[in-house]
């Protein structure tokens, strides 16, 4: 393993950790700091389509600019926004902050790092290791996600107990979050050469002049229809992001942050078991099998979770969904950058990334309305279960026939 290979994964570990770390407690600390459901809501959804806006730029000119230079750009919104969250409570403020700067509200990967760091393990790694390598990739980030989740949700257990208060104990745990973004930045600068855009080989004049502004060309429209339906599977994914799940644990059961944290600790070790998985499944039946048709079931279990009548059963459905829920995701990582050239890999990858960050951030205003009725409660968790099931069968019937290097061999 080269030394830019081990930077990228001890990034990916760390941001993740942090992005577990504020997940469980986001939507408690703004409900804490006076927010209503539909504020909080909505922030999350400012929160994600910021991170449009910001990520797009940061990956279109990346390649032009430096990979490493965007990822220390990065880290430092990362770190920004958070001590914006400590410092104050205005609402507007913190709009703002959550819109430039860079906060996870899910708990999976935000902001212009994955596309970046997809693009460069992509070029030092052979093709046959490619899917293998992204579930590896993922199944640290789970992991992290999950230790993120157990230490926040317990930690703010014991601030409260040594005399805190309920909003210090949480501005702690976002303190935690600034540090990581400070770490991951001092880690990027240590980036060689290597990890940045190769040099382009010489391509035919008709190749440059189809060339967009967004650095695409053969795989313009592959990369457009992918992109539309990432947008549909993030949109559905939206109503069910790991903040608002806490948060409808803790109106719908009462779980408190110690509880909350448990759960999303086992919910995400599974995550990334399942995402590790995935690599021995592709390889036997392809990537875009493997996506579907562990996606599907995983979706019909999330219908499930709100039809519960207690905590126990509820948590049981919701991690043998989470047992399967993630295979589609190096899988769909690994199919993305197989299937165009490589010279447009940063920009696919950072196209799609944002179709999904776009699609992720219309749905959280819309749960922040429905979580204040107490009939419309549970109607994300269908919402989100059942455009995903359209999602799937619509990427089988459209990429089921298109087949990346390894699979046609």
């Amino acid at each position: 393993m080269s030394t830019d290979f081990k930077i990228l994964f001890s990034t990916r570990i760390i941001r993740l950790f942090a992005y577990g770390f504020l997940s469980v407690v986001l939507a408690l600390y703004l409900s804490a700091i006076g927010l209503n459901t539909f504020e909080i809501g909505l922030l999350l959804s400012l929160t994600l389509l910021g991170d449009v806006v910001v990520s797009m730029w940061i990956t279109i000119v990346a390649d032009r600019i430096g990979r490493k230079r965007m990822l220390i750009l990065g880290s430092l919104l990362m770190a920004g926004a958070g001590l914006v969250f400590i410092l104050t409570s205005n609402p507007i403020i913190l709009t703002l902050a959550a819109i430039i700067g860079i906060i996870s509200p899910s708990g999976n990967e935000i902001g212009p790092f994955l596309s970046i760091e997809q693009a460069s393990l992509t070029q030092i790694i052979p093709n046959e290791k490619r899917t293998w390598i992204f579930s590896w990739y993922n199944l640290a980030g789970s992991f992290a996600t999950a230790s993120g989740a157990l230490c926040s949700g317990w930690l703010v257990l014991i601030f409260k107990k040594l005399g805190f208060g309920e909003v210090n104990s949480f501005r702690l745990v976002l303190l935690g979050y600034v540090v990581a973004g400070i770490v991951i930045m001092l880690l990027f600068r240590k980036l060689s050469p290597n990890s940045e855009t190769p040099k382009r080989e010489h391509v035919a004049t008709d190749s440059e002049v189809l060339r967009s502004k967004f650095g695409l060309h053969r795989s313009k429209n592959i990369v457009l229809k992918l992109s539309a339906l990432f947008a549909l599977d993030a949109f559905a994914g939206g109503f069910v992001i790991q903040s608002l799940i806490a948060y409808w644990f803790h109106i719908r059961f009462g779980a408190d942050t110690g509880a909350l944290g448990t759960i999303f600790f086992g919910a995400n070790l599974l995550a990334g078991v399942s995402a590790l998985m995935a690599g021995r499944i592709a390889k036997w039946i392809g990537l875009i099998n493997t996506m579907v048709f562990t996606h599907i079931p995983s979706n019909i279990l999330l219908m499930l979770v709100p039809l519960m009548p207690n905590l126990t059963l509820a948590v049981t459905l919701l991690l043998l969904r989470f047992s399967i829920s993630q295979m589609d995701v190096p899988t769909r990582q690994s199919f993305t950058m197989a299937v165009v050239a490589p010279d447009e890999r940063t920009a696919a990858s950072g196209i799609t990334n944002t179709a999904r960050s776009i699609g992720a951030s219309l749905s959280p205003v819309l749960v922040g309305l429905f979580m204040s009725s107490t009939v419309l409660l549970s109607l994300p968790f269908f919402l989100s279960g059942g455009l995903k099931i359209v999602y799937d069968l619509a990427l089988f019937r459209m990429f089921r026939h298109i087949k990346p290097p390894e699979e046609q061999k």
